[in-house]
């Protein structure tokens, strides 16, 4: 596997308080991968990290065909709207060019688009979760399952205060979820396996919407960093740090109101009564 030395060097550190703009962009760090001999695999692991804007920008063109696509992906517009005409009109076999996950995620949205608490960026990102956990690396693979887990523990943390049912509202299926389900400690008996557990509880408890966002990134930021540090300039460190700066660009956007507006999203979603595709609940 090719060593990202010089890349990786050359590029600016990177903390969590930056703002994004003062250090480096995902498209200039696309600029620069473009100049880097990636074997076929290699090629591959970076395609995987930018399906999430495919994902997020898929999302976008089903709402709003007219609409900018903001997130940096591997498709044109036109690849996607492509992708979009042909899922619909072929019920039967997918578009073997785009992830297999696209196309029945698509013809899921028209579906139930119109249904309260459909909320189709949390249904895709669990598709594309799914799909890394399949076809990453180990570190890519440990990086999707992460991110599942924190999704559904903090959601059973909140279910149970709410006095909601919380195998209504857990998606995937692993030992987590396992637990989850079937445990009935404050902490499902996940502190016992997984050490960020007891950060996750505190951090449920947090008022400040923004602060809450703020230390759940903090806690996948510090994960990256732990995972990288034995192999600081392999592929796994260039993914590592393309999530950085993917994150310090997500904050740019982000104000104070916006987040307490995010997480009231969450909240409704989490009180709305809907059907979650079987593939995805136990």
């Amino acid at each position: 596997m090719a060593e990202f030395y010089s890349l990786l060097c050359g590029l600016p550190d990177l903390r969590l308080d930056d703002a994004a703009g003062e250090a480096v962009s995902l498209s200039e760090v696309c600029e620069l991968l473009d100049n880097e001999d990636l074997s076929g695999r290699e090629a591959e692991i970076l395609g995987l990290f930018f399906l999430y804007g495919d994902c997020r920008n898929l999302v976008v063109l089903l709402k709003d065909s007219a609409t900018k696509l903001p997130y940096v992906g591997n498709y044109s517009r036109e690849e996607l709207q492509e992708m979009v005409a042909d899922a619909l009109e072929d019920m039967f076999e997918d578009d073997r060019r785009f992830p297999d996950f696209m196309a029945p995620f698509v013809r899921e949205y028209v579906e139930h688009r119109n249904e309260p608490g459909y909320f189709a960026e949390d249904r895709i990102m669990v598709r594309y979760w799914g799909y890394l956990m399949k076809r990453g690396t180990g570190f890519v693979s440990k990086w999707a399952e992460l991110n599942l887990n924190i999704c559904n523990i903090l959601t059973a943390l909140i279910c149970r205060a709410q006095g909601w049912q919380v195998q209504d509202y857990i998606y995937g299926e692993n030992d987590v979820t396992y637990l989850i389900l079937n445990r009935q400690s404050a902490d499902f008996d996940l502190a016992k396996e997984i050490d960020y557990v007891p950060e996750l509880m505190q951090i449920v408890q947090e008022a400040d919407p923004v602060q809450k966002e703020r230390r759940i990134d903090t806690l996948r930021w510090l994960w990256l960093e732990n995972e990288t540090f034995q192999e600081p300039f392999d592929i796994d460190a260039v993914y590592a740090y393309l999530l950085k700066v993917q994150m310090l660009e997500r904050w740019t956007m982000l104000d104070p109101e916006k987040g307490r507006e995010a997480f009231t999203g969450i909240i409704e979603n989490l009180r709305s009564e809907c059907k979650v595709p079987e593939e995805f609940k136990r």
